[in-house]
């Protein structure tokens, strides 16, 4: 399952083989503040893109509810249904009791801090997929999802409950999600989707007498990002069904390089030839997007205290932008940009993103200015160069640059 906060994202997802997203409605989610949220006028759309391309659809309405927000949740519980939605992922109880009494499908978000198996049973009456707490061992889901076949615990549609984990992005310090710091020193809640992320930042420590104490190396409040693609076999083997990547709020290349990564993983288990090698590799792409360095989550059973320590984003590569789409000739594949900075030249890697071509990564094989084959290209030229898939004037051309330490 894959995260998308705009469209770019949604097609990079189904380019990047996944086989469901999640996204964001108005206001009503985790992600209100930190990604581009669709509306209640998307849904359409985005459920057309999903049946067309053999992808499931399912809305985060997972922030606390207050008594002013139950008429925008039922419309968009209605509109969910009117438009084939595939399911509503929540957390609060008048989106799930809203939702079984009009008969749309229902997952518990991690919001919901599902850690035993009575309170599988409890929301089985709700659900078919739960999300489980992000504080849960491996070892604890495993006696969850065999518990489960143990005591035949079905969901709505007769079928055994499936359980659902994050696999991969953010952290929070806060069980499951549930935070109060940017609350309590923004007026900006975590819990409706306002998080400021004053938890990323760097402190200093002062005593009652007035010494401070810059608190050195660490972000002792930004954990890690959460990776699991080294023991993925572990994670299926202990019964989950879902694997679900964190990420609504970032970029397209971060979407299309995790979602990838994790595809080619969970195919490799099923084949049989999931390796240490083939591993590295993978670990080694998800390094080029967007991270704050990896650790395990609690899943093998570490205690909290894998702390970033950088501000922001530790990957090895970054994306430059260079300029935008012009035009495309289908008969013979190529693509023409207005460049309208930096430089560009033959071998260097590039990314084009847009609404509806989602994303496209490949090298500058050739480059044509005034209908002459060039070397580089620079700010303020028209150029052209062979690109296999359609270019759109609304595309955003990126050069992918290794980062500097």
């Amino acid at each position: 399952m894959a995260p998308v906060g705009s469209y770019e994202a949604l097609h990079a997802a189904r380019k990047a083989g996944a086989d469901s997203i999640y996204f964001g409605i108005e206001q009503l989610n985790m992600r209100a503040k930190s990604s581009i949220n669709f509306t209640l006028d998307d849904l359409a759309e985005i459920s057309k893109i999903c049946t067309d391309n053999g992808l499931k659809s399912y809305i985060t309405l997972n922030t606390v509810m207050y008594d002013h927000d139950m008429q925008l949740m039922r419309s968009i519980v209605n509109k969910a249904k009117e438009a084939n939605i595939s399911a509503i992922i929540a957390a609060d109880h008048s989106v799930m009791a809203y939702a079984n009494k009009i008969g749309v499908p229902l997952h518990i978000s991690t919001q919901a801090n599902i850690s035993n198996i009575e309170t599988v049973e409890f929301y089985s009456a709700f659900a078919d997929v739960m999300v489980m707490a992000r504080e849960l061992s491996l070892m604890q889901v495993a006696d969850i999802t065999r518990e489960i076949v143990k005591r035949g615990i079905t969901g709505p549609s007769g079928k055994l409950v499936r359980v659902e984990i994050f696999a991969h992005g953010a952290l929070c310090m806060a069980i499951s999600g549930k935070c109060y710091l940017s609350l309590h020193s923004n007026f900006s809640s975590a819990n409706r989707g306002a998080c400021v992320q004053n938890c990323r930042r760097e402190y200093v420590v002062t005593d009652e007498e007035g010494n401070e104490l810059l608190v050195d190396n660490e972000y002792i409040m930004s954990a890690k990002d959460l990776c699991t693609i080294d023991f993925l076999d572990q994670i299926i083997n202990a019964g989950v069904e879902v694997i679900k990547i964190e990420g609504r709020g970032r970029s397209s290349d971060y979407v299309y390089t995790t979602t990838k990564a994790y595809r080619e993983a969970i195919d490799s288990i099923a084949e049989g030839t999931y390796s240490k090698d083939k591993v590295t590799k993978w670990k080694n792409d998800l390094e080029t997007v967007f991270n704050r360095g990896f650790w395990d989550g609690y899943y093998l059973g570490r205690k909290m205290g894998e702390w970033s320590e950088v501000y922001g984003s530790k990957a090895t590569k970054r994306k430059v932008f260079l300029g935008s789409g012009v035009n495309y000739f289908k008969n013979i594949k190529v693509g023409e940009f207005k460049l309208e900075t930096k430089s560009l030249k033959v071998g260097d890697e590039i990314i084009i993103t847009g609404p509806t071509t989602g994303i496209i990564k490949t090298y500058v094989k050739e480059l044509r200015l005034n209908d002459t084959q060039v070397d580089t290209v620079e700010k303020g030229d028209r150029f052209s160069m062979p690109i296999e898939e359609i270019v759109r004037p609304s595309d955003k051309l990126y050069k992918i640059e290794i980062a500097d330490d």
